[in-house]
């Protein structure tokens, strides 16, 4: 079943954030948009160059008032370890959630159980909680974080304007489509 349209699950883990240590639940996620982003573990290979990318795109998720999670299945604990040793990982200014019960991993269909880590998924979630966008993909694969500003603002752009879509390799600005059935067969 797909969880597109569908209310975030009650949760409740800890993250590193700016030098502390937070509670994140799904309270966390409403009322602004929100971006989880899921990788494997910290100290892994790719992963670093995914919060990076994050990182280096936070003040564009910013101004578009998205709170960007990366979601790993390690503790607090060591994505504190991970932000003060890795050079990219220092960069974040985000919550770094971790998930060592699997509580979110499971909830979003994400978690690998024979490995006890996570694929990598990403998942844009208005500010009522409902998960409008997910992706998930295999673990060698990294992502591009401009790809995920992209639906986000498409997300947005469609909540803003009902009855509107974004057609294919749509960006901000560019022209939308309203269906309707003078349109069928002629695009």
């Amino acid at each position: 079943m797909s969880l597109i349209n569908t209310q975030v699950q009650p949760f409740k883990t800890e993250a590193f954030h700016n030098g502390k240590f937070i509670t994140v639940t799904e309270e966390s996620l409403k009322g602004k948009w929100s971006v989880l982003i899921f990788m494997p573990a910290a100290f892994t290979f790719n992963c670093p160059t995914e919060v990076e990318d994050a990182a280096d795109h936070y003040a564009e998720f910013q101004k578009a008032e998205t709170e960007v999670y990366i979601v790993t299945t390690d503790t607090h604990f060591a994505h504190k370890v991970w932000h003060e040793t890795s050079p990219a990982v220092s960069k974040a200014k985000f919550p770094l959630v971790g998930d060592p019960t699997h509580q979110l991993t499971n909830a979003f269909g994400v978690h690998i159980p024979e490995e006890g880590l996570a694929l990598r998924g990403t998942f844009v979630i208005n500010p009522e909680g409902v998960i409008k966008t997910a992706e998930v993909h295999s673990n060698e694969i990294a992502r591009d974080v401009k790809e995920t500003l992209r639906k986000l603002k498409a997300a947005q752009y469609t909540a803003k304007n009902p009855g509107q879509v974004c057609p294919a390799k749509w960006n901000e600005g560019a022209k939308t489509i309203a269906p309707s059935l003078d349109l069928v067969g002629k695009i």
